[in-house]
């Protein structure tokens, strides 16, 4: 039996003053919420207190009685009714402590727990600086579990071969019985013993499209009586990095991935389930990604499990950024690392193993023992660590490497050959991107351009090189971080999306690659005024469709394919729409073909060089134009006033029709918005408590009359709950870059709730 104890523990932000002025919370619970910016980490470092009441009933005598903590950052000491019952010194793993001995039946007890959640800790990852706030708090779910003394401890999964497993089973039961259970309830194959390897012929493969999951039944059986029981969910498939690519299940598959940080704003680490899974949902089916590195520690296994049943490839990886500690620092890392094995080894996302402390220096000795600890629990998946060195030691399976050489200029990653040696090992790029080019949603259009091209640029050179397994850009959202590192306010603005997930421009470049839905995304507002001098340049249509159609009020301009020119290997490379006049001077004009294109021609250039610099090529067309068509200076002006500069009259409306099979999948509609109003959705607008409260992630945007974001939209927004939910953060905020958001959490009470957002009104229904 498994109870939930997530309510009504008391906390004290000083655990040596007591609990007399504690607060009443609920699990999970961040140790001090946070600005959204202009952060003072200290404010969540402590030594802080959580103390649950319970009354054990009689019917707990002669059960054993086990107290699992899903996630105590960073350093949990546990007490039962004043004896000290366990120590955990990890913050990203669970542990579970034995209280058997010091509950007492029919009585009430209590539960203290000491939290040291400062960053002097000498355990991973502390010990210098970190580019993220290590937030303090019982962040995860806490359970206690009333067992028969022959319970069921550990259950291990190993995927040893295409449609084979490994299973180890530890339990004091010596009679122990395991059914492969389908998705229907069918017992497709059974086994006996603690320790055995099943083959499934007839078993359907996990893979990225198709996530066939499992679970193994496993329950422990005395005298003809099941005395304990657990489920264990699981997936048939191969993993396996080589020298020319990834493979799973055998088939090559390159890896498109980004990394992610488990925080959120104002709360830190603390999330229930439904809001994990959210992330999970965001990048396969907004971001169509097929892998997530889990930077730089085991996150939830909420949304673990949620990879699991979506299909996306999981990276994870021990605590820790660049920082190696002393002996007991180092012995830590190792327990890490059996611990992040043991726990996560069922879930058939997780492709590899990241066994070394992300960016630090070669250190064999402790590495030695981390791969040994890998490879000895789980022979089926290989190791990795992160390093920003190159030509590293490689004690591990594969090379991965953070490649920030782009520079928006030059070649989108290095050649393997001159990262590593060894070129009969798996080599992964880790991070990329990132710091190189920090992007806020208000900045300019030209900026937010640049931000997305370089993210194209290492896509495609990625795709391009056959050495290359597989690509995590840095990273799925902006964070907050340490006074070191981001733009001075608290944030590093390294994210494809923003704190709240709301979508940058970049978004749509790893959105265009998937062929899941159809995408189109215009790089710009078509506001002359947003450019300098006026020049609009380029626009990237960022699209998955075979081609665009361009539209100026209504008319055809012209239809353009993608440009495999400058993006060779992309899937979808963006469309490059370079000539916002095309056939109109034909249709609109007149002109013959040949006379469109001199006039086109000496229009476009005028834009780009100014009247008074115009190139002897462009004069020389100038006035063969005025000789042999009675062309004049004002016919000029006219026309570029009407074609170029789109003044002087009604607004333009572009519009962009995406073209897919000769259908048009998507359409957009660009012109200077009159109107805007606020766009407000929620992860989910049906709330149910089950082992703890639930929550919901709300995103908000500014956007005009056609369904664009307003970035420039900056005024204040008025948050207000009624009903059984509670607003997690502020209640009066301001977008950034036009978009924002906020968290809505229930209290225990069913019922109708609301939350409103300016003028606009979203409601739930909650089930408690």
């Amino acid at each position: 039996m498994n109870i939930a104890f997530n309510n009504d523990w008391l906390f004290t932000e000083d655990y040596d003053a007591g609990f007399d002025n504690a607060v009443s919370v609920r699990l999970p619970h961040t140790a001090k919420e946070i600005p959204y910016n202009y952060i003072d980490c200290r404010d969540y470092q402590m030594v802080c207190g959580y103390r649950k009441v319970f009354t054990a009933s009689e019917d707990w005598q002669g059960k054993k009685l086990l107290l699992r903590f899903d996630g105590a950052a960073h350093e949990a000491t546990v007490f039962c009714n004043g004896e000290k019952v366990g120590y955990h010194a990890c913050g990203y793993t669970a542990f579970c402590v034995d209280i058997t001995d010091f509950v007492k039946p029919g009585c009430e007890n209590v539960i203290d727990v000491r939290l040291d959640t400062q960053e002097s800790l000498n355990i991973p990852p502390f010990g210098f600086v970190i580019d993220y706030l290590c937030y303090g708090g019982l962040y995860r779910e806490v359970t206690l579990e009333v067992k028969d003394p022959e319970y069921i401890q550990e259950v291990l999964i190993e995927n040893t071969g295409l449609r084979e497993i490994r299973v180890r089973v530890s339990s004091e039961c010596g009679n122990v019985v395991t059914d492969i259970v389908d998705k229907n309830g069918k017992v497709i194959s059974s086994a006996v013993g603690k320790a055995f390897e099943l083959n499934v012929p007839e078993a359907e493969l996990w893979s990225v499209d198709s996530p066939t999951l499992y679970t193994a039944r496993v329950r422990a059986m005395r005298s003809g009586e099941c005395v304990d029981e657990k489920s264990v969910r699981f997936g048939f498939r191969t993993v396996r990095f080589k020298s020319d690519g990834f493979y799973l299940n055998g088939e090559r598959l390159k890896i498109r991935g980004l990394n992610r940080h488990q925080s959120y704003a104002y709360v830190g680490y603390a999330m229930p389930k439904s809001v994990q899974e959210f992330d999970a949902e965001i990048l396969k089916s907004e971001l169509g990604v097929n892998a997530v590195r889990t930077s730089h520690y085991p996150q939830s296994q909420h949304f673990i499990s949620r990879c699991d049943e979506l299909g996306l490839l999981v990276f994870t990886e021990i605590p820790g950024w660049q920082h190696i500690g002393d002996a007991d620092w180092k012995q830590q890392a190792v327990k890490n690392t059996d611990e992040m094995v043991r726990q996560y080894m069922h879930h058939p996302s997780i492709m590899l193993w990241g066994v070394r402390i992300n960016e630090s220096q070669d250190c064999d000795e402790l590495y030695r023992r981390t791969n040994a600890v890998a490879h000895t629990l789980d022979s089926g998946r290989q190791t990795s660590g992160v390093r920003y060195i190159e030509k590293s030691h490689l004690l591990e399976d594969v090379y991965a490497y953070n490649d920030f050489s782009h520079c928006g200029d030059n070649a989108g990653l290095k050649p393997k050959k001159s990262v590593t040696t060894k070129k009969n090992n798996g080599y992964l790029v880790s991070e990329c991107n990132g710091h190189m080019f920090p992007t806020k949603p208000f900045d300019d259009e030209r900026h937010r351009l640049s931000h997305a091209l370089r993210h194209a640029k290492v896509l495609d050179a990625m795709y391009a090189d056959s050495d290359i397994s597989g690509i995590f850009p840095w990273c799925m959202f902006d964070y907050n971080t340490h006074q070191d590192f981001g733009s001075g306010d608290g944030i590093c603005y390294h994210g494809v999306m923003d704190m709240f997930r709301n979508p940058k421009l970049a978004t749509a470049v790893y959105a265009s690659q998937s062929d899941d839905k159809p995408c189109c995304v215009v790089s710009s507002s078509m506001d002359i005024g947003e450019h300098p001098a006026g020049d609009i340049g380029k626009v990237y249509v960022f699209t998955n469709a075979d081609c665009v159609r361009l539209y100026k009020d209504g008319v055809f301009v012209r239809e353009f394919a993608p440009s495999r020119d400058e993006y060779p290997a992309l899937p979808h490379p963006p469309v490059i729409i370079d000539d916002f006049i095309g056939e109109l001077l034909i249709t609109q004009e007149g002109f013959d073909e040949k006379t469109a294109q001199a006039v086109k021609e000496c229009l476009l250039a005028v834009a780009k060089f100014g009247p008074s610099s115009l190139p002897p090529k462009i004069l020389a067309k100038f006035a063969r134009l005025m000789l042999l068509k009675g062309f004049k200076f004002s016919d000029g002006v006219e026309l570029y006033g009407k074609y170029v500069g789109n003044w002087g009259g009604e607004a333009t409306k572009w519009r962009f029709d995406a073209v897919k099979g000769g259908r048009i999948v998507c359409s957009v509609t660009h012109s200077p918005g009159q109107c805007v109003h606020l766009e407000v959705s929620a992860s989910k607008t049906r709330l149910c408590e089950g082992d703890t409260y639930d929550a919901a992630a709300v995103r908000i945007r500014a956007v005009d009359e056609y369904g664009n974001l307003a970035p420039y939209w900056q005024e204040p927004v008025i948050l207000k709950c009624s009903g059984p939910i509670e607003l997690t953060g502020p209640e009066i905020i301001s977008l950034k870059g036009g978009s924002g958001g906020c968290y809505v959490k229930t209290c225990g009470i069913s019922g109708t709730a609301s939350l409103g957002v300016n003028d606009v009104e979203i409601k739930f229904e909650i089930n408690a």
